[in-house]
């Protein structure tokens, strides 16, 4: 039997009116307690701005549900997406490794309910403590940093079909349902490709039988032949960030 303070705060049941942060989750129920008491509740509405690209990043968020996009805008107005986040991890942690502008813009891509907002300031005395919090967030910096770097490589090699099997997986593990609340248009923009050829792609995995496209809904039918049909990427991607936290499995 552990003890209370050893014990992970996923053996406690959490409260009904309370996000689930996947992360946050992991940590020793007293850690978590500690670190709960400077969190803010707050909602995650769909094509909400958490952050700004160039701004100082005041709050770090850790997502309840749903899916944030990480997009970089380039000066002709082009906009692409560098990371997808969910409740299995954290925005703005780059605060306590010495940079507190964004270097990318942060929306709300798929809402499902609310998230937890924790002062700048707060998270980085938090992360000065060099617990079991500074350990969970170091471990997830680097897998989302292996996250980008695969989507790099993607980009450039892979398949637009390859590559959006691999954002719609990607996204179905974040928000943790098969259908996905989303446009073509929309899913243009995060692949950085005319909507005219997301329209063409999603036809085709429609006829394969691998996805079913409804007004403004992606329903994911097939979700084997649609891990079939995508890259490397996608594997690679899960299989580090399993490596990195092991601790997130139970809660997956």
């Amino acid at each position: 039997m552990f003890s209370t303070s050893a014990e992970s705060v996923l053996a406690v049941r959490p409260s009904s009116d309370r996000p689930v942060n996947k992360l946050l989750g992991t940590l020793p129920v007293d850690d978590y307690q500690r670190v709960l008491s400077q969190l803010t509740i707050v909602p995650l509405k769909f094509g909400q701005v958490l952050h700004k690209q160039d701004a100082v990043i005041q709050y770090v968020f850790f997502p309840g549900g749903g899916a944030c996009s990480l997009t970089k805008v380039m000066r002709d107005g082009q906009i692409a997406e560098i990371a997808t986040i969910g409740n299995e991890g954290v925005i703005g942690a780059s605060v306590f490794f010495g940079d507190d502008q964004s270097f990318s813009e942060t929306i709300v891509q798929i809402a499902d309910g609310a998230g937890f907002r924790m002062p700048a300031e707060a998270f980085t005395v938090e992360m000065a403590r060099r617990g079991a919090f500074y350990n969970r967030i170091v471990r997830y910096s680097q897998a989302l940093m292996s996250q980008v770097m695969q989507t790099t490589v993607c980009n450039g090699l892979h398949s637009v079909e390859q590559r959006c099997c691999r954002w719609l997986l990607m996204t179905c593990d974040r928000v943790g349902s098969a259908d996905l609340r989303l446009t073509h248009e929309f899913l243009s923009i995060m692949l950085g490709v005319r909507r005219p050829t997301v329209t063409l792609v999603m036809g085709d995995l429609q006829k394969a039988g691998l996805v079913e496209n409804r007004r403004g809904t992606i329903h994911v039918i097939d979700r084997h032949g649609l891990e079939m049909t995508s890259c490397e990427c996608y594997a690679t991607v899960k299989a580090n960030f399993a490596r990195l936290l092991p601790e997130m499995a139970p809660v997956s």
